[in-house]
This record gives C-alpha cells, structure tokens and sequence, in this order.
C-alpha cells in the first residue's frame, strides 16, 4: 500500500498522542501516588507488576481478537478508537484520586484503575503498531514510516516528562508538594483530551486494506506459527531487556533530582535535552541506514548506552553535577540517543519477523507478534517499577525527609544505572547470538512472499 504524505503525518500524530498518554503513567504514577500522594513505593511498585502479569493473557488475547476483526471500518481502527475514549477516561480518574481519601481505599482505587488503564490501552496500542507490517511493505517505506512514527511517539514522550514538573504547580496554584494532588488532575484532564483528538485525527486518515483482503486462520494455528517463528521470539525478548533498561532509570531519575541534586527546577531542562537527541537520532534512521547494516546500528545503540549509564555513575559519585547540573546533560544524551537508535529498530526488526513468518509458516500474524510487543514493554514497565518501587524502600529513602543519608544516595545512584547496564548487556548477547534477519535475509523473504503471492493469484486465476 502506497501512502500519502497526509497518511504518513496521520499515523505520526497517533503515535504522539499514544506516548503522551503511555509516558505520564510510565514516568509519573510512582512519584504521584509515592511522594505526593504518600503511598508505600513497594505496594506501588508490586500492582505495578501485578497489573502486568495480568496483561500476559490480555495482550495476546486481544492481538488474536485484532486478527479476526473485519467490519467496514477495516480491523485496526474501531479497536484503536474505541480504546482510546475507554483509556483518556480511566488516565483521567488515575491521577484524580479525591482529596483526603484514607491509605486502604485509595490503594484499591489506584490498583482498579491502574488494571483499567492497562486493558483499555492494550485496546488501541495492539492495533497501532500492527498498521506498520500491514500497510507497508519490507525496505524502505516501512523503515521511513517506523522512524517517522517512533520519532512522533518519541516527542509525544518528552511532552509529559519534561512539561509535567513544570505545569502541575502552575495548576495546583502552588509550589508546595501537598498541592500537586489538584495540578495532575488538571494535567492528566488536558492530556486525555490531546489522545482523543490526535487518534480521532489518525483513524479517520489512515487507510487499512479492504477486510475481503484479510486472510483469516484459526486461534491454534496463529499460536503455532508465533511459537515456530523464532525470529519474532527474539526481538520480543530484546523489547523486554531494552524497555526495563530505560524505565528503571526513568522511575528513579526524577528522585535523584530531588533528593540527591535537591533541585527539580532543571529537570525539566535535563530531560528536554534528553528528548531532542532522543528524536533526532530517531529521524536520522533513514540517513544511517545508506552506511551502516541495520543488525550493527542497533550494536551502536546498545553501546552508546551502556557508556552513557556508565558515565552517569562517574559524574554522580564524582560530584561534578554539584557545581554545575549541567554535565549531567552528557550521559543523558548518551542514553536517550541510544535509546532512540533501539526504539525503532526494534519495530523495523519485529515488522520484519511479521514477513519472515509468513515465508516460513505461511500466515501472517502482525496482531499476534505486535501484542506481543505490548505485553512485554507493560511487562517490562511493570518489573521497572516493581523494583524501582522496592529500591526506594530498600535503601531508605524518606520523601518527608529533608536531608537524606549518605548510603541512601549512594544507593539511589547504584539502582539507577548498573542494572539498566547489565540489561543491556543482555540484550546484546541475545540479539548477537539469536537474531538473523540482516538485509540479504529479507530480500530472501520478501522474495519467497512474493512468489507465493504469484503463483496463488495464478491458481485462483485457474479456478
């Protein structure tokens, strides 16, 4: 399928809209409910978690339920928009908890809400990415539609994580934490509004095949073929280590601003650099592509973020941010752009093992594979916040606290990298080892789908 420019900048404004959404519960339910609100991190962090190995059944379920949708509307988009109106109301109600509700009620309110945001998400998230390998082909228009949508989902990250610290005072009308309660209600209201909007926009502007143009195959054989196609198992497990990475440091850097640097007022500046390397080096996929094999781009990626982990533990401990907050600027970078080179590479390559299935199984099971995906960045979110939540607990931090131990940051500052370096680590033996899906593969594949595509249109010809 050929698409337009307006298609392209669609698809792009959905993207945004979805990571608004994903990024201010990723980056901010933990600190809200934990040092605003008052609620044990490691409860937090356990329904967190608990909330995801829920997923584990809905995920799949819902990609298999994608699958078998045929309406008029084609499959994706009644899913996508039917979820969207379901999540913008239940973000709302997460970060509106009524003020001066008691610890046990408001722990049930949050793990309810908290599940139904989860499903409701998986609604609409399963059937965006799933677009990618249905409405593209292998090469070039898909790698440019991947690096223009997760550059667009890129920006919609940093519009929650660098705004946030800045708005919620100005609409709780003060600068005290007890307030905040009544800024990320206000702040979560506008940006349930901005998701409505930018998917009612994407549904409405970017076509889907014809459903008499969808191949429907059994539940039993759409599992078989997903176990059998080791290549889609792979990035799968690649997701998971590179998303746990990112979120572990992404649930405790905030904390570090605050009770290590003792000033959050920068932080929005520190994560606004974050971002724009974040997005350039997405959009500059294209450009990296013409000189660098894409199996060795995501090598680099992985590198440049071990070293930025690496060189943030130096600077934390050196003390060198105290002078000057601006350093921290350097690794950030480092990570965030590394970051940005394995966020879309990681779809390219699941896209790719959409069409290596169909070669090697003979059915395609983009719902199937990209639920998949969701489950495992929930999942992995989920265990970030799991044992982000139990980290804080573990090294004694006190949120009412004015002075914070000496062994307490240096434990904040240990949780934040090491073990997002060693995932990574991981991750890079398993796609060294596992993955095979370079691009003399895929002309392989591309070439086998389109001789079977050949010879059954021959065959109905025949009939």
């Amino acid at each position: 399928m050929r698409l337009t420019v307006r298609n392209k900048l669609a698809f792009c404004l959905g993207a945004f809209g979805k990571d608004v959404v994903y990024m201010l519960v990723n980056s901010y339910l933990l600190y809200y409910y934990n040092v605003v609100l008052g609620m044990s991190a490691a409860f937090i962090g356990t329904v967190l978690m608990g909330a995801r190995v829920f997923d584990a059944l809905n995920d799949p379920l819902m990609g298999i339920i994608v699958a078998k949708t045929k309406t008029r509307w084609g499959r994706f988009r009644p899913w996508i928009m039917s979820g969207t109106v379901l999540n913008a109301l239940t973000i709302y109600a997460l970060f509106a908890v009524p003020r001066g509700m008691a610890d046990s009620p408001m722990r049930i309110w949050m793990a309810v809400f908290y599940i139904a945001w989860g499903v409701s998400y998986t609604l609409m998230d399963i059937p965006f990415w799933s677009m990618i390998p249905a409405i593209t082909d292998p090469g070039k228009d898909r790698e440019q539609l991947s690096s223009l949508a997760r550059s667009a989902a890129g920006i919609g990250d940093a519009v929650p994580t660098v705004l946030t610290m800045v708005i919620v005072p100005v609409l709780s009308g003060t600068a005290a934490l007890s307030g905040y309660w009544l800024g990320f209600k206000y702040w979560a209201l506008i940006i349930a509004v901005v998701f409505v909007v930018s998917e009612l926009v994407f549904v409405l502007n970017v076509p889907e095949k014809k459903p008499e143009d969808m191949k429907s195959v059994g539940i039993g054989q759409m599992f078989r073929s997903l176990l059998r196609n080791d290549q889609a198992m792979t990035v799968v497990a690649a997701v998971i280590l590179v998303y746990m990475a990112l979120d572990i440091v992404g649930n405790l850097i905030l904390y570090f601003f605050q009770f290590d640097l003792g000033n959050t007022d920068v932080y929005s500046i520190f994560t606004a650099g974050c971002f724009i390397s974040q997005v350039i080096f997405m959009m500059l996929i294209p450009v990296f592509r013409k000189k660098v094999e894409k199996l060795r781009l995501f090598a680099l990626g992985v590198l440049i973020q071990i070293a930025g982990f690496l060189v943030l533990l130096a600077f934390a401990f050196s003390g060198l941010y105290r002078g000057a907050w601006a350093v921290l600027l350097i690794p950030g970078i480092m990570v965030y752009a590394g970051y940005g080179v394995l966020n879309v590479m990681l779809t390219i390559f699941l896209s790719d093992s959409v069409d290596y299935g169909e070669a090697k199984n003979g059915t395609r099971e983009e719902s199937v594979i990209f639920s998949m995906q969701t489950f495992t960045v929930k999942l992995a979110s989920g265990v970030a916040a799991f044992l982000s939540g139990l980290a804080i607990d573990w090294i004694g931090l006190d949120t009412k606290a004015a002075v914070q131990s000496a062994a307490t940051i240096s434990g904040l500052r240990v949780w934040m990298t090491i073990p997002s370096a060693i995932l990574l680590v991981a991750a890079f033996i398993v796609f060294k080892r596992f993955y095979k899906l370079n691009d003399e593969k895929m002309a392989e594949v591309q070439k086998k789908i389109s001789s079977s595509t050949a010879a059954e249109d021959g065959q109905q010809e025949l009939e």
